[in-house]
C-alpha cells in the first residue's frame, strides 16, 4: 500500500467510524481531493526508502485503527485500496481525453450555433435575467428564515440570564444548590436551539437548487433546436451547470451547517463556565457568578447576531455563482474553446458515480 493509499484509507475510516452507513458523497469528496493532491504534489518523487518507512509506520497505525471498527470498515478498506488505485489510473487517461473531447465538442458547438450567435447570446441572457429574478425571493427567505431562526434561538435563552439573577438574590448556599441543574439546562437549550435553526434552514437549499435545475432545464429547450446536430456537445455543457447548482447547493448546506456549529461553540463555554463558577466556596460563589448573569445576556446577543450577519447572505452567494455559470458558458460559446478545468467538474461526477456504485456493491455483498 502507498502512503497516500494508507492516508486514504484513514481518513475514510474517520469519514466511516463504527457506522455501517458510509456516505457515498462523503467518500466520493474524500477520493476525489486525494486524487487532486495526487496530480500536483510535487513530492511523490522523494526518496524511496523515505517511502517505505513511512508506508510502514502508516500501516501500524491502520492496524491499530481497525481494532476499534466493526468488520464492515474493515471490509470496506480491504476492497478500497484495489478500487482507488484502478479508478486513479482510469481518471488519469479520462482526463487528457476528456479535456480534448471538450474541446472539439463546443468547437462543432459554436460553429453550428454561430449563425444563430444573436438568438443564442440573447436566449442566455433572457435566462441569466430570469434566474435572477426566480432565485431573488428564495434567497429573501433565507435570509428571513435566518433571521427568524435567530431571533427564535435569542428568545429561547434570553430567560436564562433573568433566572440566573433572580436565583443569586438568594442565599448563596441555597442558590448553589438550585443553580446545578441549571447549567445542564443551558446547555441543552443551546444544543436543542441550533439544531432546530440547522432544521429550519436546510430545506431551503434544495429549494436554490430546484430552481436551478429547472432553469436549466429551460435553457436546453431553448437551445436545442439551434444545436439539433451537437446535441451531445449542448448536454455536456448544461450538465456541467446542473453539477455546480449540486456543489453550490452541497457547499450551502454545508455552510449553514458550519454556522450552526461554530455558533454552539461560542455559546456552550457559557455553560462550562457556570458549571466551574458553582465548584467554588459559598463566599466566592455570587461574586463569580453576578457578571456571569450579565454577560450570558450579552454574550447571546452578541453570537446569535453575528451568526445572523453571517448567514443571512449565504442565498444571495449561492446565486451569484449560478449565474457566474452561466455567463461562463455564453462566453465558451461565442469563442468555442473550453475553460481550463471544464474537464474537472465532469471527472468528479464520474468519481461521485462510480464511488456510489461501489459501495452499493460493497453493501450487497456484506449483506
Amino acid at each position: 500500500m502507498s502512503p497516500k493509499a494508507a492516508t486514504l484509507v484513514l481518513v475514510l475510516l474517520a469519514v466511516a467510524g463504527s457506522q455501517a452507513d458510509v456516505s457515498a458523497d462523503q467518500v466520493a469528496s474524500v477520493i476525489w481531493k486525494y486524487f487532486k493532491e495526487l496530480g500536483t504534489n510535487a513530492k511523490d518523487t522523494v526518496d524511496q526508502l523515505q517511502q517505505a518507512e513511512l508506508s510502514k509506520q502508516l500501516n501500524t497505525l491502520l492496524q491499530s485503527n481497525l481494532e476499534s471498527v466493526n468488520s464492515y470498515a474493515a471490509d470496506l478498506q480491504r476492497r478500497l485500496v484495489p478500487f482507488a488505485t484502478e479508478l486513479q489510473a482510469r481518471l488519469a487517461q479520462d482526463s487528457q481525453r476528456l479535456k480534448e473531447q471538450i474541446q472539439q465538442e463546443l468547437a462543432e458547438l459554436q460553429a453550428k450555433l454561430s449563425p444563430y450567435a444573436d438568438e443564442v447570446h440573447q436566449q442566455i441572457g433572457t435566462n441569466i435575467r430570469q434566474l435572477q429574478a426566480q432565485l431573488s425571493p428564495y434567497a429573501e427567505e433565507l435570509r428571513a428564515q435566518v433571521d427568524r431562526s435567530a431571533g427564535e434561538l435569542r428568545q429561547a435563552l434570553e430567560p436564562y440570564g433573568a433566572e440566573l439573577r433572580e436565583r443569586l438574590q438568594g442565599h448563596a448556599g441555597s442558590a448553589q444548590a438550585s443553580l446545578r441543574p441549571y447549567a445542564d439546562r443551558l446547555q441543552q437549550q443551546i444544543d436543542r436551539g441550533v439544531e432546530t435553526l440547522q432544521e429550519q434552514l436546510a430545506p431551503l437549499a434544495e429549494e436554490l437548487k430546484a430552481q436551478v435545475e429547472r432553469s436549466v432545464a429551460e435553457l436546453r429547450q431553448a437551445l436545442s433546436p439551434y444545436a439539433q446536430e451537437v446535441q451531445g456537445g449542448l448536454e455536456r455543457q448544461l450538465a456541467r451547470l446542473s453539477l455546480q447548482a449540486e456543489q453550490a447547493a452541497a457547499e450551502l448546506r454545508e455552510r449553514l451547517a458550519a454556522s450552526g456549529e461554530e455558533l454552539r461553540a461560542q455559546l456552550s463555554p457559557l455553560a462550562q463556565e457556570l458549571r466551574e463558577a458553582l465548584g467554588a466556596e459559598d463566599e466566592s460563589l455570587r461574586q463569580r457568578l453576578a457578571p456571569l448573569a450579565k454577560r450570558l445576556d450579552e454574550h447571546v446577543a452578541q453570537m446569535v447576531e453575528a451568526f445572523r450577519q453571517q448567514a443571512a447572505p449565504y442565498g444571495e452567494v449561492f446565486g451569484q455563482q449560478l449565474v457566474k455559470g452561466l455567463e461562463e458558458l455564453r462566453q465558451k460559446l461565442d469563442s468555442g474553446t473550453a475553460g481550463a478545468e471544464d474537464h474537472l467538474d465532469l471527472l468528479q461526477k464520474e468519481v461521485q458515480e462510480k464511488v456510489a456504485s461501489f459501495l452499493s456493491t460493497t453493501e450487497q455483498a456484506k449483506s
